[in-house]
């Protein structure tokens, strides 16, 4: 048989011993911020059929479509999907939706920060929230690295709650709400915006070859195609590649590994007189009429 523990004997709460007026002011005022937002999302609904118009003009624009998805590499295999950037728009478009992200405790002494994530649609009363902790360590190919400079604590903070940030926000928006606007994003990136697809392959070429990568590493990434048969779904996925390494998010070894010689490659000779082997994929500037082509670049490269 239990008996209830006495009041007396349960530990006290801890917490602040009184609180300042400026606090209780604060307090006072997010409480009735809320009670505001949810009076007013349910005096004035979202029009769907508004919403949805409103998606497809922002996911047809290059500016959206080109940050509109990640890559990055993960376990000897590449990863992709929708980003914070198209997220934060779905949110602004679909409407009455608040999110944000918070550090609730920093802790120098164990390197590690509590976060929380939320997402909120106030008019249909779907919450998302995560609670969760950031190591004060960087992933780097010597080992995890330890952070103290503050610029580097907050932009880990800000990397790690923006991807969780990203997840709660599509949790509360509607799934075809948001398969709809990644098909338009990717058709967005397909269209290059109205240029012409020579154009933007040479473009990508030019680009690519300004971060040392050659094109013979880009015909091998798009399966031994030469540049004159690339599609435009190709030109989409070149772009988004671009723009993963550019930001940092993928390595270019991670997405144009260097090929390796064996020692039977380097002592092996060719026959007197018989021409080398090309290689497979190889592409001479004469062979590509698009490789000398003085373009623009990439918009927003």
């Amino acid at each position: 048989m239990s008996y209830p523990i006495p009041a007396a004997a349960m530990p006290a709460a801890t917490g602040p011993g009184r609180v300042g007026q400026s606090t209780a002011v604060e307090q006072s005022r997010a409480v009735a911020e809320v009670q505001a937002a949810i009076y007013i999302a349910q005096q004035c609904p979202r029009s769907t059929s508004a919403a949805i118009a409103a998606m497809q003009e922002s996911c047809g624009h290059m500016a959206l479509a080109e940050k509109a998805f990640f890559r990055y590499s993960r376990g000897g295999s590449q990863v992709s999907g929708p980003t914070i950037h198209l997220a934060k728009e779905l949110a602004r478009v679909w409407g009455n939706v608040q999110y944000g992200i918070s550090e609730l405790r920093r802790d120098d002494e164990y390197g590690q920060s509590e976060m929380q994530s939320w997402a909120w649609d106030l008019q249909t009363n779907a919450r998302n929230s995560n609670t969760f902790i950031v190591q004060h360590v960087r992933d780097t190919k010597n080992g995890p690295k330890k952070l103290t400079d503050q610029r580097d604590l907050y932009e880990n903070n800000a990397n790690n709650g923006a991807r969780r940030l990203r997840e709660a926000i599509f949790t509360v928006l509607p799934l075809w709400f948001v398969e709809s606007a990644k098909d338009l994003c990717t058709k967005t990136l397909e269209s290059g915006g109205g240029k012409p697809l020579p154009e933007r392959i040479a473009g990508a070429i030019r680009v690519f070859g300004e971060m040392g990568i050659t094109l013979d590493q880009l015909v091998q990434k798009l399966g031994g195609r030469n540049s004159n048969d690339w599609t435009a779904h190709d030109v989409a996925q070149l772009t988004v590649i671009y723009k993963s390494i550019r930001n940092g998010e993928v390595s270019k070894d991670d997405e144009f590994p260097q090929q390796r010689v064996t020692a039977d490659e380097l002592t092996r000779s060719t026959p007197t007189g018989t021409p080398a082997a090309p290689q497979v994929g190889a592409q001479s500037a004469a062979d590509d009429p698009w490789a000398s082509t003085p373009v623009a670049p990439i918009p927003n490269s």
